[in-house]
């Protein structure tokens, strides 16, 4: 059975730092394509980062780039999401998404066609 259980959500002040952290289990994580998410309310869900085909890290937008670093061990079956110079507008909860890797090798990337998702943690940005 595929887990997928995300922490280090928290409330900072804007220009804050958080690590959220994704452990898996029930996966070989090296097969397994990962991402993260985030929704906030009244918001539709939206892509923060994710592992591409080949291996490269891609970000869901420019206002990400150069805040929000992913990462990942595979040692540890963690996926990892360093948020630095956070804003407001980054409050939401993140969710973490995993999904084998196909036949090919591929991988989802910056789509939402992942098949497991976590319980997610919440991130709120005060200014």
């Amino acid at each position: 059975q595929v887990q997928l259980v995300e922490s280090g959500g928290g409330s900072v002040q804007a220009g804050g730092s958080l690590r959220l952290s994704c452990v898996a289990s029930g996966i070989i994580f090296s097969q397994y394509c990962m991402g993260w998410f985030r929704q906030a309310p009244g918001k539709e869900r939206e892509v923060v980062a994710a592992i591409l085909s080949n291996g490269d890290f891609a970000y869901g937008g420019d206002s990400l780039k150069g805040r929000f670093t992913l990462s990942q061990d595979n040692a540890k079956k963690t996926l990892y999401l360093q948020m630095n110079s956070l804003k407001p507008e980054d409050t939401a909860m993140y969710f973490c998404a995993a999904r084998a890797r196909s036949s090919g090798g591929s991988c989802p990337g910056l789509s939402q066609n992942y098949h497991y998702w976590g319980q997610g943690t919440q991130v709120t940005v005060s200014s």
